[in-house]
């Protein structure tokens, strides 16, 4: 039995750690910003590359100071194209150049160069790898993200609940299956439609990470909602569910996803980076 101080310090926790979770899912996905830093005459100066666009031509945009030039090299990823070269524009404090445009999946590989009067550096060693996607409008995103929110939120109490006996597990167990069905089964694949043109790319379509794990979640807490539908007793299925949420919420977000083939024109799923 959970009292009420034990119920309240028990969401606490499940709040930060799911938090924290989601933190860990933005910073380790592919579309998170490639972020670092360089000393230029004792002074640092920061900046991010993107590694995800929505609209018509990527910009790459780097605060940098006046005395400094710079060039994009850039080619269609996994392509053998000769290596195409982009001069960067001064505005402000700012140097910026913008990729052309590409068809949702499209993918485009670059590297970014500064120079001044007497040195040269390269800021990222390895070419960066940046993916267009269509836009998706944002009342359907932020419900999506809400409901995924709230399904790893209650996953987490619920396996809790589950651990002290308490007496919601199958409430919890409820709101989860719903978020997880809303958010994962019902607005992700509209998020894919918009994103990339497609409504689902997992199994058997295609192997689209992210769709292959959110039916392996829902399956999970589904049996789990059915074992305690028979009897609330059943402690063994939420807690196994809420691990098995667990484990795959560790998977890095968008993995294997959508990537349009420069060659064929078609887009493909299941593509390691």
């Amino acid at each position: 039995m959970v009292s009420k101080t034990q119920s309240i310090w028990l969401w606490i926790f499940a709040i930060f750690f799911t938090i924290s979770i989601a933190f860990y899912q933005k910073m380790t996905g592919p579309s998170y910003p490639k972020r670092a830093k360089i000393d230029l005459n004792g002074k640092e100066f920061k900046y991010k590359l993107l590694t995800s666009f929505d609209g018509d031509k990527a910009p790459i945009k780097i605060e940098m100071p006046e005395n400094i030039n710079g060039t994009v090299k850039y080619r269609t990823f996994r392509s053998k194209d000769d290596w195409k070269t982009l001069k960067m524009n001064r505005e402000g404090e700012y140097l910026i150049a913008e990729l052309p445009h590409l068809p949702p999946a499209g993918k485009f590989e670059y590297i970014v160069t500064i120079n001044d009067s007497s040195k040269e550096y390269q800021l990222n060693e390895t070419p960066i790898v940046i993916r267009y996607k269509g836009y998706v409008p944002l009342y359907i995103l932020i419900p999506h993200i809400i409901f995924m929110f709230t399904a790893m939120l209650y996953s987490t109490r619920t396996g809790i609940e589950a651990i002290f006996k308490g007496n919601r597990t199958y409430k919890y167990t409820k709101v989860t299956v719903v978020s997880l069905l809303i958010g994962g089964l019902i607005l992700g694949p509209i998020v894919q439609k918009f994103a990339f043109g497609d409504y689902w790319t997992g199994w058997p379509f295609g192997g689209y990470c992210t769709d292959n794990k959110t039916i392996v979640a829902f399956l999970f807490w589904a049996i789990a909602g059915f074992a305690l539908y028979k009897s609330q007793q059943n402690r063994l299925w939420p807690i196994i569910a809420s691990i098995v949420l667990l484990s795959i919420y560790m998977i890095p977000h968008s993995m294997g996803g959508s990537e349009l083939d420069p060659e064929t024109g078609k887009v493909t799923t299941g593509i390691k980076e």
